[in-house]
Formats: structure tokens, C-alpha cells, sequence
């Protein structure tokens, strides 16, 4: 096989899910109401915990982020005018940030890309350069494009003591069969558990 052809870099997902599965608007009301969602919010109770959580296993080495054209449009006015004190914003305003999107965009955060087109063949492409860890943050639509085109080689989840009945799924129909390996977990005091899962 020749080596020039593997991919130099992986590509991780960090979702905030509920235990029936969803991902939806985790952080407020107001971040994805599509398809008449009424519970966002739902994981405002066990941020500090977790975030600190995520901040210190996930976010602490370099990386590169991934977003969907809504979850871009969300975090860039808020991290891009974070404090120059706060560590996780210098972090996130200093990575490359790739946009998925087909319309135009108003990229201003700094260091922010735009990805159109052909998705999975650029976001291969993407991944064979060489370069940091690729993260997704949010981005529910853009991962299950991302999942059918098998493109995920590590799934950061944090599964919170909720149930809401509704909205969407990580894993929807359609989604290829496979055998994932646990790598880390542990629990947060107030009841979320984070397990983190590569591809074998």
C-alpha cells in the first residue's frame, strides 16, 4: 500500500447528546429551533462541569475545527469577541476553522475557510494534508454527511441524564453498521458521562 495515500490527520466529532440520542441545541432555546424543536437548553444545568470537562480532555492540545454553516454563524460572534485572557477563546480564534457551506458566508472570525462543493472529496483531501486534529463541533447535519461518507475516526460524546423525546438524532437510519473501541471515559459530578470511542 502506498503511504501517500493514507490520511495524515483524523477527523474527530465532540457532540453533546441527550440519552434518547439527541444533539440539538444543547446550549439555548434559541441555538436550533428547525423542525419546530421546543427544548433547547436542555444540557444549561450541567455546563460548568462539563465544559471544564471537555476543555480539558478534548480542547486542550492544537486542532483544527469543522463546522456547519449554523453552528459557525452561532459560535463566531461569541468566541471572536471572548476575552484575550480566556485560554479556550485564544485557542479557538487561533485554529483554522473550515466552514461547510453552499451559500456565501460572512467569514469573519479570524483564520475561517470556506468548504463547497464536494464535500466528502474535499474533506478528504482535508485530511490527507498534513496538519492538526480535524474537530467538529455542533454541526448536526453536516456530521451525518460526514457519516455516510465514512469520514469519522473518533467520537467524543458527553451523554446527559436528559430524555426529550424529540429532535435530531446522532445516529439516524441509514447509518453504516460498525464496531467502535473505547479509549477514555469518566463521569462528571453531576451525572454526565463523557466516553470518548475511535474507529478500529
Amino acid at each position: 500500500m502506498n503511504s501517500t495515500s493514507a490520511p495524515s490527520r483524523k477527523l474527530a466529532i465532540l457532540s453533546f447528546l441527550t440519552l434518547d440520542g439527541v444533539m440539538q441545541a444543547p446550549g439555548s432555546p434559541q441555538e436550533d429551533t428547525s423542525g419546530g424543536f421546543t427544548r433547547g437548553g436542555w444540557a444549561s444545568d450541567y455546563w460548568a462541569e462539563v465544559m471544564e470537562q471537555a476543555q480539558r480532555v478534548a480542547m486542550s492540545e492544537p486542532y483544527d475545527m469543522l463546522f456547519g454553516r449554523k453552528t459557525y454563524e452561532l459560535f463566531a460572534p461569541h468566541w471572536s469577541a471572548a476575552s484575550t485572557h480566556d485560554p479556550l477563546a485564544a485557542m479557538m480564534n487561533s485554529a483554522k476553522k473550515y466552514v461547510v457551506s453552499n451559500q456565501e458566508l460572512d467569514l469573519t472570525w479570524q483564520n475561517s475557510v470556506l468548504i463547497s462543493g464536494a464535500i466528502c472529496s474535499k474533506i478528504t483531501k482535508l485530511k490527507q494534508q498534513p496538519g492538526n486534529l480535524i474537530q467538529v463541533h455542533g454541526s448536526c447535519d453536516l456530521i451525518q454527511t460526514l457519516l455516510k461518507c465514512d469520514l469519522i475516526d473518533e467520537f467524543r460524546l458527553w451523554t446527559f441524564p436528559v430524555i426529550l423525546g424529540q429532535g435530531k438524532r446522532l445516529f439516524g437510519e441509514g447509518v453504516t453498521p460498525q464496531n467502535l473501541t473505547l479509549i477514555k471515559s469518566d463521569t462528571t459530578k453531576n451525572g454526565v458521562s463523557m466516553a470518548i470511542y475511535k474507529r478500529p
